[in-house]
């Protein structure tokens, strides 16, 4: 009867022998995972330490393949040819694969990156993970996709049988209140834009213009995102319209390498959306077309030179407005979140979505829309509370009668 095949992946019977004088050789079959099998042998100077060098060598048995990536690859070298993969398929928008690359280089790569694949074990990814988390757990959160991913581009090589990363412990996710603008903020907000706006004497360098405010408002007006707004070009508008209209057609993105551009897309599907817009920034608009310069992207809020105003420089000039005001948790995506928690009173969360160009609902219901957590209505049972209360007299009366 013929031997049974060894399952691919293991390995028969250890048999020792010795070679001579303080020698000896372990060796066994293993059947590798090309279907092959073959000899695998290791030396020593006795017997049991042969044996257990020939076991390293079985545990550690890389998949004869052509692939760059085995057991053996180090993660940071896995981390190169994932980032290649991903970049030559042309499925990743740009600034999402340098956002990944920027997790690799600064948390990945100074943590993991010597270790090799099949040292990254379960246990030793999620300590890692859980060590981020507790100061950064949206970093935690990001680093672990990438992980993910890359640990995937492993397994389809063969160099692991399964992904370690999806067996470690969820991340906690952090506390979130959603906070918007009152009345009050926003006369707040408009004030400190006007008096950072206000020339200071003897101060040098070009007086500020008036994007800021301009930016603020249209942001206010649409719920748009930063990236959206300034992306904007007078072609998007629609101003001669009974109701006049501004289409949400792009963004700006910075890529390394390739600087600041307009990208001819939203960041998902449900972001190219057309809005109305109310008067007030109807209005702005009107306003800032008479006075605006050409300029060769034809953009509503150009910098200086005729370039696309670049977002980090918005954010800036808004962290510098809002310096001596108590307005420092006020962020360009407070403006956002207001706007959505606005249109949910008034009307409801589809709409919200709609308008901020969420393709879920849930996602604007539950980061962008400020709310009391809603108790049960339970005020039939505590009404049994005030039964004490029926035939007192109330309580100026009862203070009359003991004067």
């Amino acid at each position: 009867m013929a031997r049974p095949e060894l399952p691919i992946g293991t390995s028969g019977k250890i048999r020792t022998e010795k070679l001579g004088p303080n020698r000896f050789r372990a060796r066994a079959r293993f059947r590798d995972y090309d279907g092959k099998t073959r000899d695998i042998e290791a030396t020593d100077t006795t017997g049991p330490a042969a044996e257990r060098a020939l076991k390293v060598k079985l545990r550690d048995r890389a998949t004869p393949n052509d692939d760059d990536i085995t057991r053996e690859t180090r993660v940071s070298r896995l981390a190169e040819l994932w980032v290649e993969e991903i970049t030559a398929e042309e499925r990743i928008a740009p600034q999402t694969i340098h956002r990944y690359e920027t997790s690799v280089r600064t948390t990945i790569a100074p943590a993991l990156g010597n270790l090799r694949i099949r040292e990254a074990s379960v246990g030793r990814l999620d300590r890692f993970l859980r060590d981020i988390a507790k100061d950064r757990p949206s970093t935690a959160k990001g680093v672990k996709v990438v992980l993910g991913q890359m640990f995937a581009l492993a397994v389809r090589h063969g160099a692991i049988p399964t992904n370690p990363v999806r067996d470690t412990r969820r991340l906690r996710k952090p506390r979130r209140t959603v906070v918007a603008l009152t009345d009050e903020h926003l006369q707040a907000v408009r004030t400190a834009i006007r008096e950072w706006q206000q020339p200071v004497a003897g101060k040098p360098g070009p007086r500020h213009t008036g994007d800021l405010a301009d930016v603020v408002d249209l942001m206010l007006a649409t719920g748009a995102r930063i990236g959206e707004i300034l992306a904007l070009r007078w072609e998007d508008l629609d101003l001669a319209a009974e109701r006049p209209t501004l289409t949400i057609c792009g963004t700006l993105v910075f890529v390394k390498g390739q600087g600041l551009f307009r990208q001819p897309r939203t960041k998902s599907d449900a972001g190219y959306r057309m809005v109305v817009l109310p008067r007030f920034a109807v209005g702005m608009l009107l306003a800032r077309k008479l006075g605006a310069a050409e300029n060769p992207r034809d953009a509503i809020f150009a910098s200086r030179r005729g370039t696309w105003l670049s977002p980090n420089n918005v954010r800036r000039q808004w962290r510098q407005a809002r310096a001596d005001a108590d307005l420092d948790w006020v962020t360009p995506h407070t403006f956002r979140k207001t706007v959505a928690t606005l249109i949910k009173e008034e009307t409801d969360t589809k709409s919200a979505a709609a308008q901020l160009g969420h393709s879920s609902e849930e996602v604007t219901e539950t980061y962008y829309i400020a709310k009391p957590v809603q108790a049960p209505d339970v005020s039939d049972i505590l009404e049994r509370l005030g039964t004490s209360r029926k035939g007192q007299q109330p309580p100026a009366a009862h203070n009359d009668a003991h004067r």
